[in-house]
């Protein structure tokens, strides 16, 4: 690889000194690099994918893996895979750290390395008839109470039949990718990044069960908010891609969830395996 974005949250690299010791390495070895240098506007990702070159192999992306999630929106359209420099905390997206910087950057410059295609979710809002937005998520659609304390009721069905009324906080649905994020602390299971499957797991239900289901990647998932007597409170449910992107539910509105048409590329630079890579990362949390 020759040509490089570089991608920074600046909150997590404020005097741009590893995005700078990123660059300078890389134009030292006979690289081009790109740097997003500008702070994104309240609500907005960090890059237009207008502005990259047509000849970018790849994006560097510096901060946690909630930046991993924005640059995989942002750059969905163009199929440069990604390769994450955690600045953050836990990090399952973003592998490499900054001690292994040099090393990392040597395997992208001579090719050394893996690409994993990471499954993606399409998530549908309609209210009546209409269609509201459609919208990709690479590790979670959730649909969660705003504000208010009140129980919803949630109808679930798969491939339209119905499976369950779920009386709870929310509902969530994830990717594999996903399924180490507010999947897990939610009591969901851990899933193999690379397999092709959804989870979905009821968030905080009023009931003595509380299980997650696994469905095929081919299945078709439905969620109804549920009409009751006491009105749903105005902007009391909404539906978050990816911890970032929200839209208002009002009671009777639906999502509709399917595997996307697009995946992300996830750039694999060290030969360990998910599992040894999941007991490092939950040694640390």
């Amino acid at each position: 690889m020759k040509n490089f974005i570089i991608i920074t949250n600046r909150t997590k690299d404020k005097e741009l000194q590893v995005t700078n010791r990123i660059r300078d390495y890389l134009t030292v070895h006979g690289a081009e690099c790109i740097v997003e240098e500008e702070l994104p506007e309240e609500g907005s990702g960090y890059t237009e994918a207008g502005c990259v070159p047509e000849n970018t192999e790849c994006a560097i992306v510096l901060g946690g893996d909630g930046t991993m999630l924005q640059a995989a929106i942002d750059l969905i359209d163009t199929e440069i895979p990604l390769v994450g420099i955690n600045l953050g905390t836990l990090g399952f997206l973003s592998e490499v750290n900054r001690n292994d910087l040099e090393t990392s950057l040597d395997q992208l410059l001579s090719d050394h390395f893996e690409i994993e295609q990471r499954m993606m979710l399409s998530g549908s809002v309609y209210s009546g008839t209409k269609q509201k937005e459609t919208f990709q998520a690479l590790n979670d659609i959730v649909i969660t109470r705003r504000g208010s304390l009140q129980i919803n009721s949630y109808n679930i069905f798969v491939n339209e039949k119905h499976l369950h009324c779920y009386h709870a906080d929310g509902i969530l649905v994830a990717t594999p990718t996903g399924s180490t994020g507010y999947n897990l602390s939610a009591g969901g299971p851990i899933v193999n990044p690379c397999a092709r499957l959804m989870v979905l797991t009821p968030i905080c239900p009023h009931s003595m069960q509380n299980r997650s289901i696994v469905f095929s990647a081919e299945d078709q998932i439905r969620i109804e908010v549920e009409e009751r007597r006491e009105p749903v409170p105005a902007g009391g449910i909404e539906v978050i891609f990816d911890g970032g992107h929200q839209i208002t539910l009002n009671a009777g509105d639906r999502v509709e969830i399917v595997h996307s048409e697009k995946t992300t590329g996830i750039i694999k630079l060290h030969k360990e395996s998910f599992l040894e890579i999941l007991n490092k990362k939950l040694g640390e949390s």
